[in-house]
């Protein structure tokens, strides 16, 4: 790890969401992350949270959807007020179906792309949704890092903490692409995770995190059809961060990052 321990951005872990393949939310995955229930594979239910007005609901997207279910879960965990939270949404590239729209109605003879199509297209779609939701005002800081994005998401979160000294709700999302993006793309189903960061430990405290870049290789999981989770969906970088915090094990986890760099993050249960 570069650089002297004492200077690595930290935070209290205040609230947490959790999404996809199997993991309904953060009490049951915690569940099975610590080994005290088996992982049953199954496909991740999505649906858009009630927080939405009835109009934005039709027209939310699959990440639109995860991003504000976990995020919304860390919230409530915390006993927050998300309108006034700064927030971190990072995602390796947005919502899969909705560019196999786009790309279908190009290809057509009428070209018209739609535009609930469009506007769900960019990147920062989740975060809009999100303050619709939630009346948020906050900074939203919308990151991309394709499948070093919830690395890169932790460190941006991390710094705003320690340099700002206020929370941040970190938003981490992936979903799947149907063919035949998918044969470029192959994320197989949608997964997300929420972290709140604190500068502070708060009345809900989950043990605190520092990191840094190293050269070290990536954790692994002990379960191999987990471990083929985390390989398979960029947001699902972050099990064994997540493991470890379910587990209350301290000490030093390795994420994913860069191809020249990885994550180490120190976790204090």
């Amino acid at each position: 790890m570069t650089g002297p321990a004492r200077s690595l951005p930290s935070a209290w872990i205040s609230g947490i969401g959790l999404l996809g393949p199997g993991l309904r939310d953060w009490p049951g995955g915690a569940t099975i992350l610590a080994g005290e229930a088996p992982w049953v594979p199954a496909n991740t239910v999505l649906s858009a949270p009630q927080q939405l007005p009835a109009a934005e609901r039709r027209r939310s997207v699959r990440v639109v959807k995860l991003a504000l279910t976990v995020g919304l879960e860390a919230v409530a965990a915390a006993g927050a007020d998300a309108s006034s939270l700064a927030t971190v949404f990072t995602s390796s590239g947005g919502d899969g179906h909705n560019c196999h729209l786009i790309c279908e109605a190009l290809a057509s003879d009428d070209r018209q792309v739609s535009p609930t199509r469009f506007h769900n297209s960019v990147h920062n779609a989740a975060a809009g949704y999100w303050g619709i939701a939630t009346g948020a005002t906050a900074p939203a800081a919308v990151l991309c890092a394709f499948d070093g994005s919830f690395a890169a998401g932790l460190l941006e979160a991390l710094v705003q903490v320690s340099v700002e000294r206020v929370p941040s709700l970190l938003i981490a999302y992936d979903a799947d692409y149907p063919e035949p993006l998918r044969a470029a793309r192959p994320v197989p189903d949608a997964f997300g995770t929420a972290l709140l960061l604190t500068p502070e430990p708060g009345a809900t405290n989950f043990g605190r995190v520092r990191a840094g870049l190293t050269t070290a290789a990536a954790d692994t999981l002990a379960d191999p059809a987990l471990d083929a989770l985390r390989r398979a969906i960029p947001a699902a970088r972050s099990l064994p961060l997540l493991a470890a915090i379910a587990r209350g094990e301290s000490g030093w986890i390795v994420l994913d990052y860069l191809d020249h760099a990885r994550v180490a993050v120190d976790f204090t249960a």
